[in-house]
Formats: C-alpha cells, structure tokens, sequence
C-alpha cells in the first residue's frame, strides 16, 4: 500500500500546537478513505465511495427544493419539535460539540477564565474530538467509564459529577461500540447531570441508525425534550451527506444564543451547503428509507462475520453498522497497521481510549463491504 505521506500517521501522535492539541485521530484518518483499497474507517451511510467532487451530492440530484418562506432552522425545529430559535446551524457536528462546550464552559466568571475551574465529564471510551475540545477550552476533563458491553449507566455518572462539572457528553449510538441508549436511561442520566448543576449533551448524530424508524428526531431516540439538555446532529452520519459540512445544536433558547454568539469567531456556513441541506430535509423520508436499506444489510454483514470469528472477541449492537472488537492475537495498533499494509482501512481503538481494540465500520454499499470484511478476515488470519 503506497504510504501517501501516512507512513508517519502514527508518530505525529501527541503533538501540540499552543492552546489547541492536536486531535489525533483526525489528523490520522484525513485522507485515508480515499486512497484505501478497502474501508471500514467510514461510518457515514455513503453507499458509493466513488462520491465527491459535485455540485449537488447524488442523492440530492432531481429532488424537489422546499417552498420558498422555509428555512433550515425551521425545517430542524420542526423535526425536533421545538422553535427555530432553540436550533443553531453549524459547520458540521465538530462544530456543533465544540460550540455546546463553549457555550456551557461560558459563564459569569468576569473575565476571569480559570475562576469557575470548570470541568467536563466525558463517556469512556469515547470519540477523541469530545474530550479535545473542552480540554482545548480550558476545561478539566473527568472521565467514566462505560463497561457492561458499554451500556450507560447514570449511577457511573452521578459518582464521577465534581461540584464543578458543567457538562456531561455521550454519543447515542455510543461511539465506538454501537450501543444504543434507549429515552428512560438517557432521561435519568439528565436528571443526574442537572441534579449536580451540569448539563447533559447528546451527540446524536448516530441515533437514527435503526432498521425501523421509532418516533423521535429522524426515527431514534432522543433527549431533545429533557430539561437542561443539549442535542447535536449532522447530515453527515445517516444521511451521508458529510460534504455538505451540516450540523447543528439543539437546546434551550438562552443556550442557543450564547452558543450562537460564540460562533461568530468561526467561519459561516457556506449558502450552498445551507440551500442543499434545506433541499434534504425537505426529502427526508426518501433520503432515509434508502439509508435504512443500507443499514439493514450491512448490519446484517457485520454481526454474520463477528460471529464467525473465534478470534474476535466483542458483540455487534443490534442494528449497528460498527462495532468496537477486540483482536485475540494482536493489539488494535498492530492489526490496523497490518491491514493498512494490505489496503484495508481499520480504525485503532486508542483514538477512543483502548488501544487493545479497533472500531469496525461499515457505511459502504454491501458488496463492497462483503469484500472489506473478506479482506480483514484475511488479515486476522495472518496473525494467528
């Protein structure tokens, strides 16, 4: 496999640059997708690698635009169910998260940016961009751990609050394993974070991946109604459209505004990703059944093939396209090394906080998936 310049991914782990630390794990996958011969780095439900480079995204080609009078605030409020004010649309769910912690880490302290000694509990193991940026805020950073399969626990949560804590942030699906959090855990776990003076925020941007769409945001669960909660989303995940650099925040209106006017130190939204996101949300039932056909079967592939596997300890959520697994005969950094030697694009599990496991993903159309897991099932047998 040509290194492409990624040959020293790897040893550009831990550099800082000033107040803001490098995000390891972006700095790692940029660019990787494109030159893989074989991907199971990419979760975003795309179907066809061979997208990029339009105008107009594919799927959105000969769609319908929504009347004239809408806009893209509306169109998110009315499918969380709250006004347009309590909605602020951002450069993506990085931005998104990014924004929340800002907006939560800002509070009176005149001026004074290390007086409150403000801390942020974050899920572990966990997607890296959660923890880097409260920390690049100046936030101390608190950890949980999520074990029992990964399962959240509110109680883990309640013993892990510091009279400081002013956030506490989990993925539903949980990111890297794929587990999903159902409303009654997710609204306990809010209670406890309000309880103890923080706010709860939920990425959500994983929390539509199901074969059947329930009654919440985009057929998933939601925390979108719990007091004191914040919500993040993108177009990215379910509906495939990360070239489109969509997210948003949802949460209480004095929450958004404050996050709103920390946004004005980062670059607009570009029009016309905000006129073809618009043109997706108006198509967004037709945009969703074809994410959930894709969906379905490569869920299907992934629970047949680690359930085949004696030497891949780790359960596959019911319904998840990923699955964060642990190699028997090697460590996650190993085994994705070998499989980047061999075209194959794994991710290691130490970007989420256990280098013993790789997260296994599955956003591409199923034959070419079928292939990707043939490829790695070649790959583990190397090692044995």
């Amino acid at each position: 496999m040509p290194s492409s310049g990624f040959g020293n991914a790897y040893q550009r782990a831990g550099r800082t640059t000033g107040v803001f630390p490098d995000i390891e794990y972006l700095e790692w996958i940029i660019g990787r997708p494109e030159v893989a011969m074989y991907d199971l780095g990419t979760s975003d439900l795309r179907g066809d690698r061979d997208r990029g480079g339009e105008i107009v995204p594919a799927p959105l080609e000969d769609l319908d635009d929504p009347p004239t009078g809408a806009s893209l605030e509306m169109q998110i409020a009315g499918e969380y169910g709250v006004e347009p004010e309590q909605v602020l649309v951002t450069g993506g769910a990085t931005q998104a998260n990014f924004l929340a912690a800002a907006a939560a880490l800002d509070t009176d302290t005149e001026g004074d940016a290390d007086a409150a000694g403000a801390r942020v509990l974050v899920e572990k193991p966990g997607y890296e961009p959660l923890v880097a940026s409260p920390a690049a805020l100046g936030a101390h950073v608190d950890r949980f751990l999520r074990d029992d399969d990964y399962a959240l626990a509110p109680d883990r949560v309640e013993n892990a609050l510091a009279p400081e804590t002013a956030l506490v942030t989990v993925t539903n699906r949980h990111n890297p394993s794929g587990r999903l959090t159902d409303r009654e855990t997710l609204a306990e776990t809010a209670a406890v974070a309000r309880e103890g003076g923080a706010r709860l925020l939920v990425d959500e941007v994983y929390a539509p991946y199901l074969p059947e769409a329930g009654d919440g945001p985009f057929g998933g669960p939601s925390a979108v109604d719990f007091e004191d909660a914040v919500v993040t989303g993108s177009l990215t995940k379910f509906f495939g459209l990360g070239d489109l650099r969509i997210g948003w925040v949802v949460a209480d209106e004095a929450f958004v505004e404050r996050a709103r006017s920390i946004s004005h130190h980062f670059h607009a939204v570009s029009g016309p990703s905000r006129t073809l996101a618009m043109r997706a949300f108006h198509n967004r039932e037709r945009l969703a059944e074809r994410s959930r056909t894709l969906l379905g079967e490569n869920a299907e592939l992934l629970a047949e093939f680690v359930s085949s596997r004696d030497d891949l300890a780790g359960s596959v959520a019911p319904g998840s396209t990923f699955a964060f697994l642990d190699p028997a005969n090697a460590d996650g950094n190993a085994l994705a090394e070998r499989a980047w030697e061999n075209g194959l694009l794994v991710v290691p599990g130490r970007f989420f906080g256990d280098s013993e496991r790789v997260r296994v993903s599955l956003g591409l159309a199923p034959n070419e998936m079928a292939a990707a897991l043939d490829t790695f099932g070649d790959v583990l047998d190397r090692f044995r």
